[in-house]
């Protein structure tokens, strides 16, 4: 399971205006939804970027965003960082039966 944290009670939003900026550690709210970025695709003309919902989100699939809705609906999320799940090696013998 993911985890993420937030290291204040309140939460602010940070407009995301470059691409460039946009890091796989930080949590991104995307029309209300927390996420993670994934990578970017499509070519150097139409640039595509790659997000994933966090656990726990009504929207559960992958999705991307083109460089005007980047701008325009992704906020960074001060303070909140994902971090990869860790699997013990208890818990993963345990999936395996």
């Amino acid at each position: 399971m993911a985890h993420f944290t937030a290291t204040k009670m309140e939460t602010n939003l940070i407009k995301v205006y470059n691409a460039t900026l946009l890091s796989s550690s930080k949590v991104y709210q995307i029309n209300g939804t927390h996420c993670r970025y994934l990578g970017d695709a499509g070519t150097i003309q139409h640039p595509q970027y790659l997000f994933l919902p966090l656990p726990n989100q009504k929207k559960k699939a992958s999705f991307r965003l083109n460089r005007n809705k980047l701008m325009t609906r992704c906020y960074e999320v001060e303070g909140m960082v994902y971090q990869k799940p860790v699997v013990q090696d208890n818990s993963q013998q345990l999936q395996l039966f």
